[in-house]
């Protein structure tokens, strides 16, 4: 990867924790693709998760972001938001057909691990 492709990607890295949906949305429209991972092995769609943005999240998932793809910390968008508490991103990740089973730990483990449940269970 050319550093002005690198810096593109820090860029978009960055719009997805900031839960800037046009922006990062209107690359994804434009060619980027929708499961574009960091160094890190974190999605758009796991930064935005994590950083609570359900708007940005429902959008990649209509454009076919894989919501269970495992970050290189072996956790899935839905475990990231289990972790930080975003209901709302839970409720859209479930919705999108997120398995509340996959990743280690899941999002099942992590809502039990904070005495938590998942919405609806």
């Amino acid at each position: 990867m050319t550093d002005a492709a690198a810096a593109f990607a820090d860029r978009l890295f960055d719009l997805a924790r900031a839960g800037d949906a046009a922006a990062v949305l209107d690359q994804v429209d434009a060619g980027v693709p929708v499961d574009l991972a960091d160094a890190q092995g974190s999605t758009l769609l796991m930064l935005a998760a994590y950083h609570g943005h359900a708007q940005l999240v429902a959008g990649l998932a209509q454009r076919g972001a894989d919501v269970d793809r495992v970050s290189g910390r072996g956790q899935t968008p839905l475990a990231g938001a289990v972790f930080k508490q975003h209901d709302d991103v839970i409720r859209v990740l479930l919705t999108a057909g997120a398995d509340p089973d996959a990743g280690a730990p899941s999002a099942r483990a992590t809502a039990e691990m904070f005495g938590r449940s998942l919405p609806g269970e």
